[in-house]
């Protein structure tokens, strides 16, 4: 299982998101790019992935491959999705997710919540520019990969990840976007680190 969490520092949690304008939602159109970098493949979808968006750090949408059906790469569609998502935002209550669409819920649970309960499922791994390099690493198994949006971490974000990231890695010598990262770490681990092509 491959999990990657991407902080929407910005984005609006409520189902009147306008999607004639992602970039003015909070950067929604940045969320949307990162969940098909992370689930797509050219013609298909990826096994084994679930990306989850910690959204006003108050709730995360959850997107499982495992299940998912009747997505496609477009920012619209994928938007659409999280908006639905916040339409169902009162019926997630506590931690119990509250279904969406198949392979799409949404959960009540900020981004310390979220990152805990990832962190009994695989090693936490920050994308972050001030890491170490991708390449100098070995791919852990079922990782889950940590990176914010087009803002940096908050202090509190940073705090929580000092105490459960297990590695800290950048993946290249310049700052990518968040969807052009996960493709890079997508690469990293389909080759071996970079061994098997």
């Amino acid at each position: 299982m491959r999990q990657f969490v991407i902080v929407g520092h910005e984005v609006p949690t409520t189902p009147d998101i306008p999607l004639d304008d992602l970039p003015g939602a909070g950067r929604l159109d940045l969320l949307c790019r990162s969940v098909g970098a992370a689930v797509f493949l050219s013609h298909g979808i990826r096994e084994s992935v679930r990306v989850h968006l910690v959204c006003g750090d108050a709730y995360t949408v959850r997107f499982d491959t495992a299940n998912l059906r009747h997505l496609h790469p477009d920012e619209r569609n994928v938007a659409a999705r999280i908006r639905d998502a916040f339409a169902e935002r009162e019926s997630a209550i506590g931690h119990q997710p509250a279904d969406v669409s198949p392979g799409v819920d949404i959960l009540r649970m900020d981004f310390e919540a979220t990152v805990d309960r990832l962190a009994r499922e695989g090693p936490i791994v920050q994308l972050h520019e001030d890491g170490s390099p991708l390449a100098d690493e070995t791919p852990p198994e079922d990782p889950v990969f940590v990176l914010s949006d087009h803002r940096d971490f908050t202090d509190a974000e940073r705090e929580v990840l000092a105490d459960v990231a297990d590695r800290r890695v950048r993946v290249g010598p310049e700052v990518l976007h968040a969807d052009h990262a996960i493709t890079v770490a997508h690469n990293w681990l389909d080759t071996g680190g970079y061994t098997s092509y």
